[in-house]
This record gives structure tokens, sequence and C-alpha cells, in this order.
């Protein structure tokens, strides 16, 4: 029989095989050393190859703050509603505005005045500054419902991060279990060509059958496969990860394996604690609650009066000046003058009683969604910490099976070496390794995610 072999690379093994390329091409450019200190100051003196930038899980996480596009249009939508709170908070205050005018007015001849009663003179120059302010309780009812708006805003905004902190560890971590499972995979499919070269050599002797050949170049071919998806599904987590870190396209990085260090589990009571006194969606309900009976209040001001005032000082004259004269008499065109204003609503054909009952239909479902939010938060502190602490259990025996899994595969290749053991044995060994190693990865990724979603609750991520 005549074997193929086919060679599948990974990221570490295409950049050796670059590297002792680009080290022959150079060798056979330059001339030969005179003596070992001449090559020791040449390669000295050779440039640094550029590092590849190597993330930490709290890089990944600044990173992601910064270039994702959700959690930034969150925070845009906090600002903005910071913003409409400061203007709600500025129609309070009184204004003051500048107005110029020129008016004419179709006159009945000289001397005679205007025809129309609107302005003062044929010709009337109004120049003048203005103070307002109207006084009312929806204003007020304004103001308070944007500072509640704010207030949901900046809570859904603590939403988004915490959000965007379990998205980066679940795709921080998913790339640093792919790293194992392509090593993991490198190795069994190097164990599944000496295998398949150890059936050879010991059916050249005579000591197995030929169907032991075939099944275990079968088993070969199972395993190369299997590196080229771990290679692919490498690929596609460094991509996946490159997108939501990155501001422009970057996979020229690599993350810190740190996937298998320390990192504990608080107790419940630490976990009740840390959620009860500042979940981010219970604080958006409460403001919810907030601004709904705001709106209620604010709706209810449409029954009440409101008053005007205002104030002007400037000129108001047939004459675009301060002064003018009259029967040779110099005499000042600045004045002031004052109203005030009260409007009395009486009918608006129940306009009114309208939006109050729209208000308190809000109201109400504010209210029940603030109960829903707190039940949901009560129930997911026990049903996440249960998750993470059978999470954590689980990875210690996952653990302790993957060395298992290794340990019987060595043995049973002995046993087979000796003849103690079938070719199935060896073969359904070599199964379990790699299933024991995947699940292994797995599992761990799963914990990591399991703790990244209690932050989520606490606003505490463990990290190693």
């Amino acid at each position: 029989m005549r074997s193929h072999s086919i060679f599948v690379l990974s990221w570490t093994s295409v950049a050796a095989v670059l590297q002792v390329c680009a080290g022959i091409a150079a060798a056979q450019e330059a001339p030969a050393p005179a003596n070992d200190a001449v090559t020791k100051g040449a390669q000295q003196a050779a440039p640094a190859t550029s590092a590849t930038l190597r993330l930490t899980l709290q890089d990944a996480l600044a990173r992601a703050r910064k270039n994702s596009t959700p959690f930034q249009a969150a925070q845009t939508d906090a600002a903005i509603a910071r913003q409409d709170r400061f203007q709600a908070g500025t129609a309070l205050l009184p204004s003051v505005n500048y107005n110029t005018q020129a008016l004419y007015t179709q006159g009945n001849g000289p001397g005679s005045g205007v025809r129309f009663i609107a302005n003062n003179a044929v010709h009337e120059y109004v120049s003048q500054g203005n103070v307002h302010e109207v006084l009312d309780l929806a204003s007020v009812s304004n103001f308070r419902r944007a500072s509640a708006a704010a207030a949901v805003a900046r809570a859904r905004a603590e939403v988004a991060s915490r959000g965007l902190i379990v998205t980066v560890v679940q795709n921080y971590y998913a790339v640093a279990a792919a790293q194992q499972k392509l090593q993991s995979a490198q190795k069994t499919a190097d164990e599944g060509d000496r295998f398949f070269k150890l059936t050879q050599d010991l059916e050249h002797g005579g000591e197995v059958a030929h169907s032991d050949v075939i099944k275990a170049e079968l088993q070969m071919q199972e395993r190369r496969r299997q590196l080229q998806e771990a290679q692919l599904g490498l690929l596609n987590s460094r991509l996946v990860l490159a997108v939501l870190i990155f501001p422009d396209f970057n996979d020229d990085y690599e993350v810190a394996d740190d996937l298998h260090a320390p990192a504990p589990l608080p107790t419940m009571a630490e976990v009740q604690q840390q959620a009860t006194r500042d979940n981010p969606d219970v604080r958006a309900a409460l403001a919810t609650v907030r601004e709904a009976g705001a709106g209620v209040t604010g709706a209810r001001a449409g029954y009440l009066p409101s008053l005007s005032l205002d104030y002007w000082y400037g000129i108001d004259a047939p004459q675009f000046a301060a002064n003018t004269v009259i029967n040779g008499q110099k005499l000042s065109n600045l004045g002031s003058s004052a109203s005030a204003t009260l409007n009395i609503p009486i009918w608006n054909w129940g306009a009114t009683q309208s939006r109050i009952k729209q208000a308190e239909l809000r109201r109400s479902q504010a209210q029940r969604e603030l109960s829903l939010a707190q039940r949901k938060l009560l129930a997911e502190i026990k049903s996440l910490y249960a998750e993470s602490e059978t999470a954590l259990n689980e990875l210690g025996g996952l653990s302790r099976s993957a060395e298992l899994a290794a340990e019987s595969l060595r043995l049973t290749t002995l046993r087979y070496k000796d003849g103690e053991a079938t070719v199935l044995e060896v073969v359904d060994a070599q199964t379990s390794n790699a299933q024991a190693s995947s699940a292994y990865q797995d599992g761990a990724v799963r914990y990591r995610v399991a703790l990244a979603n209690l932050q989520t609750l606490t606003g505490v991520l463990t990290t190693p």
C-alpha cells in the first residue's frame, strides 16, 4: 500500500515555516562569514520582526467599549437624554430675546394719522429686549419626566455595558478554546499518523491483519479532517472577536491563554447583595415608573391655568433713534412696558381627559414591568448562580476525564503493540481522548461565560 502524506499547518507552524524559508534565502544570498564572531554580530544587527498584538481580556473589553457600535449607540442615547433634561430645565427659567422691527401702515394723508389702528404711526420702529417667563405645572412635569427619562437611558446604557462584557468574554474565550482545540487536534492527528505507521509495520511483520491497517488509515483521515475543522473554527472565532474589538479589519493578534487560570466563584450571599443593590434593569424600570408618573401630572396640568409674564425695554417710535425732537424739545424714545397674561382652559372637547387616560395607562404598564423586572431578578440570581456553580463543578470532572482519556490512549496503544488489544480498542481510545479534550475546553468556556452572566446582575466581573 502506498501512503499519502497531507500536511495541515496551524498558525504557529505557518509562522515557523516562513521564518525558516526567510533564513534559508538570506543564507543563500549573503556571503559566507569569516568567523563565528562576524556571524554573531550580523545576527544581533538584524532588525526584529514586528510583534503580534497580544490581548488580555481587559484589553479586549476596553477596545470593545470604544469600538462597539451597539454599545456606543446606548451611550449616545444616554447623552441625548441628558441634553433633553437640560433643555427641560432651561424651560423653567426666564428667557431673554431681542427683536427689531420696521412697520409700515397706510395713512389717511399728511398729518391725518394712520388708516389702520394696528400700529401707532405710518412708520413705526420697534427695537427692544423681551424677558419672558411662563409659570405652569406642565413645565415642571416636563422637567421631571425628562429627568426620569435620563435615568432610564443611563440604566439602559449600563445594561448595554454589562451585555457587551458577556459578549466579549464569550468571544474572547472562544478564541482561547479554539487555540487549545487546534493544538489537541494537531496532537491527535499526529497520533493517527503514528498509529497508521505502527499498523503498517506490524502488518509487514505478520503480526496483524490488513484490516487493522485499513481501520487505522480511516482513523487517520478522520483525524486530519478534524484538524482542518479545528483550524477553520479558530479562524472564525478570531474574525468574530476582531470585528467586535477593532475599528478596522485586523486579525493580526493573539489572546492571552488564561482560559484555565483560577477564577473563583463568589458566594451566593455576595451575589444577592450586589445584584439587589444596583441592578440596571430594575433601575430602568423604576425610572420608567417615575417618568410615567410625571406624565400623568403633566397631563392633569391641562386643567390648570398658566401665567405668562413679559417685560420689554427699548424703543417703539416713528423714528429709529434713541431720542426724538418734538416742538423743539428733545425726548427719549427709550421706555419699558410689562404684561401679565393668565390663560384659563375652559373647553377642548375632552382632549385633556384623553391625555390623562393615556398617561395613566402608561403608568400602569410601567408598574407591571417594574414588578416583572423584580421577579426576573430574583429568578436570574438563582438560575445564573446555579449555572456557574454547575459549570465549575463539571469543569473539575472534565479536566480529570481529559487526563484519564489521554492516559487510556497511551496504555491501549502500548497493549496493541504487545498484541493484547485490538485495533478497535485503540480507535475507541483515540476518539474518547479527542472528545474529552474538546469537552474540557468547552466546559472552561461555559464557566467563564457563566461568570460573565453573573456580572450582568452584580456589576462585578470575576477575572483571573
